[in-house]
């Protein structure tokens, strides 16, 4: 059985972080985010991919070239426009017999439940996952175990049974993506396709999702799918570790990285390679710090993603952040990650200032921005990839 892995997308609503890099090799506990889904599938036992590719796609394809350094088969299929999920899934057509999975590269999703949905024999099977508030998805109805009806986004579910995204298929599915005709999103959705699929008869399933499932549509989903890794990194630390350094619990760091007398690093935390850490810093929980970081004296870090060749000046607190490629902090840059008033942080997404339903959150920095000493940035702020700031300055919202 092969995989189908859409990966066309941009990821609009994950800027600045997107500038540069397609969304789906955004890294997660140090590797891309569509590399942890493919490596839950070959887990399962599943050796060949398409991968559904779009946006920045060469990033993609000269990261894992044809998959041999994985020791499986990558196939790249191109869609032209990102015109919907059944456009997307159409790009296969003719790559694939008999039954296929299709997978979403911006999705944690585990190894068991790839194996039980490969195991079933129905003409098309849909992952769910049961949910509080199943209204913000599309859900599914059910007569025993087969679909009999799938809703976008009801005001009134009448089930908890949210869709996934995550899919087993016959190839007969092509039949119907042929019929979709686009939506009102301007889009064509796979379950316009499977409804007439379910109408003229065709057995549809459903397989509920016991096990973790994070669908990383925001950038402080990068955190929630972060803590959900390092719970389960190896205590592997390649790198040089002076006499007067701490580490505590599971610590993963790579070659070529030094961490110096005085630091002080609470696992689970990740470090890549090449990194060069304190001396008598603080690195707190669920932290990934990417290769060629320089975190200096004095620095604290606190559940964070720090990017490839960022340098982290002196007497600098980051918290709670999602940080890009190559930016540099001066010394003394601040950032805030909780309000006075104990809400929940806000956040802009795609020029709307919306809850992101955190408690605790700091800044989403895009690659290359670099900031002045004493640089203070309040809770929940964005950052443009390349921007800068002065000595001094305070960061915030726009507007509030």
């Amino acid at each position: 059985m092969k995989a189908v892995i859409i990966a066309a997308g941009e990821g609009t609503r994950m800027r600045p972080l997107t500038s540069s890099n397609p969304k789906v090799m955004l890294p997660i506990a140090n590797k891309p985010m569509i590399e942890h889904t493919i490596k839950a599938a070959m887990d399962a036992g599943i050796s060949e991919f398409l991968i559904v590719t779009g946006y920045r796609e060469d990033a993609i394809r000269n990261y894992f070239n044809d998959g041999n350094c994985l020791g499986i088969s990558i196939e790249y299929l191109r869609q032209e426009e990102q015109l919907g999920t059944a456009n997307a899934i159409a790009c296969a057509k003719g790559y694939v017999k008999g039954h296929f999975i299709v997978l979403n590269g911006d999705m944690l999703v585990s190894a068991q439940h790839i194996r039980q949905l490969i195991s079933r024999t129905e003409d098309a099977v849909i992952s769910v996952k049961e949910v509080e508030d199943p209204s913000n998805f599309g859900v599914i109805e059910t007569s025993g175990n087969i679909v009999i009806r799938i809703i976008e986004k009801p005001k009134d579910p009448s089930t908890n049974l949210a869709n996934a995204g995550i899919y087993l298929f016959h190839e007969v599915i092509f039949d119907y993506i042929e019929k979709t005709e686009i939506s009102k999103r301007g889009e064509y959705e796979i379950t316009d396709s499977l409804q007439m699929m379910i109408d003229d008869g065709f057995r549809v399933g459903h397989e509920i999702m016991a096990t973790e499932w994070i669908d990383i549509g925001r950038p402080w989903d990068m955190l929630d799918a972060n803590k959900v890794l390092l719970d389960n990194i190896d205590n592997k630390c390649e790198a040089i570790v002076e006499p007067y350094a701490t580490l505590h619990g599971n610590v993963k760091a790579g070659k070529g990285t030094i961490i110096r007398n005085g630091a002080y690093i609470i696992g689970p935390v990740i470090i890549g390679d090449n990194c060069d850490i304190g001396p008598n810093c603080f690195i707190r929980p669920y932290s990934a710090v990417g290769n060629d970081v320089h975190i200096g004296n004095a620095v604290e870090i606190k559940n964070s993603i720090i990017m490839d060749g960022t340098k982290i000046g002196h007497l600098s607190y980051i918290g709670d952040s999602v940080v890009g490629k190559l930016c540099n902090f001066g010394a003394g840059t601040k950032v805030a990650n909780l309000r006075h008033d104990n809400r929940n942080v806000l956040s802009m997404v795609k020029g709307e200032l919306i809850d992101t339903g955190r408690r605790k959150l700091g800044v989403i920095m895009g690659d290359a921005v670099h900031t002045g000493i004493n640089t203070s940035i309040n809770v929940g702020t964005i950052m443009e990839a390349g921007s800068f700031t002065m000595p001094g300055e305070l960061v915030a919202h726009k507007k509030e």
